[in-house]
């Protein structure tokens, strides 16, 4: 119950990641707004188990976040249903694998509009809801810092690069104000975002590059998010934590 009172928003919520700490989060007591954006079956499953479970409660909250709009609209009905916001989980994120050659226009404004404009926006419009204590989590990619990093993960390193970046400037900013900035880095994990483009050869090529020889599971990485959530985490502020079993070190 350390997150007891406390009113967290997660993007892109609905599955894999987003979903693990949508439920970590409520489990430790919070209540928590399931972002999605096309995928009503799936973020109603996880609201339906939350609520059933406790002892956090959630909502649902179909918004596309990578618009100024979408990440108003999620940010009023936050407020209008549960009245504040204290922790801002931006998760939701695109990676499609294209090298230079394959790599155009619309792959690389994806790739920035979503993994870039759209937390650094709605970061900006929930700054002003949150207070001494507030908690804002962007997410990265351990690959940032990987001397392997695929010749195909070029518009998705550039934006994380680019999130990293943010994150640590804001830390500065806000920080003035007691509310927190870091950044979470999974290193590969196993879910369908992860194994999209890749054939079952090359995805095993990968999990063969950390020592357990496996990827790592939506569940490893929850926990993180929720110490960096809690209040034992207030001194922890423009921190990048990697979170890969040691597949970068």
């Amino acid at each position: 119950m350390s997150l007891a009172g406390r009113v967290a928003v997660v993007t892109g919520s609905s599955r894999s990641i987003g979903a693990s700490i949508a439920k970590r989060l409520a489990k430790d007591g919070a209540s928590v707004v399931v972002n999605y954006v096309s995928n009503s079956a799936a973020a109603e499953e996880v609201i339906s188990e939350i609520n059933s479970k406790g002892p956090g409660k959630a909502i649902g909250v179909k918004a596309d976040v990578s618009s100024i709009s979408g990440a108003q609209a999620l940010l009023d009905e936050t407020v209008k249903q549960f009245g504040k916001l204290d922790i801002l989980v931006l998760n939701a994120g695109v990676m499609a694998s294209k090298v230079l050659a394959e790599t155009d226009e619309k792959n690389f404004d994806d790739h920035i509009n979503i993994n870039v404009k759209g937390p650094l926006f709605l970061t900006k419009a929930a700054a002003p809801l949150l207070t001494a204590g507030g908690r804002i989590i962007f997410f990265s990619t351990t690959l940032t810092k990987a001397s392997g990093v695929l010749p195909n993960a070029l518009a998705y390193v550039a934006s994380k690069g680019a999130v990293e970046q943010i994150a640590r400037v804001l830390a500065k900013d806000l920080g003035a104000r007691g509310i927190t900035v870091n950044t979470v880095s999974p290193g590969p994990v196993d879910t369908p975002l992860f194994r999209e483009g890749k054939t079952e050869q090359q995805i095993q090529f990968i999990a063969n590059l950390n020592p357990s020889k496996r990827l790592g599971q939506p569940d490893e990485i929850s926990p993180v998010v929720a110490f960096l959530s809690s209040a034992e985490a207030g001194w922890v502020n423009g921190q990048n934590i990697q979170v890969n079993g040691g597949f970068v070190v």
